[in-house]
């Protein structure tokens, strides 16, 4: 397992998009966060690179954790989808 801190180690533009795969950004980006929040975007008017670019450049915008495992990516603390991902580590 490797871990990374990205409020210490941030992701580059190229890095994060590699992570993400064909999820959404609008998937990772942590729209209830006072600091999403503070930005005043209309979530639907806002394009996955704008959403990219927030993120790279203010971390505290990224969901967590994130957890690449099994070629999945797990974003925040979704139980469910790990016990199905992962049935014998429940």
């Amino acid at each position: 397992m490797v871990e990374r801190d990205f409020f210490v180690d941030g992701f580059t533009d190229a890095e994060l998009r590699a992570l993400l795969g064909d999820l959404p950004p609008d998937d990772v980006f942590s729209w209830r966060s006072p600091s999403a929040r503070a930005l005043r975007r209309d979530r639907d008017a806002v394009s996955a690179d704008e959403l990219i670019r927030l993120m790279v450049a203010q971390p505290r915008l990224i969901r967590r954790p994130l957890i690449r495992a099994g070629g999945r990516l797990f974003v925040g603390t979704d139980k469910a989808a790990m016990a199905e991902a992962f049935p014998g580590l429940a």
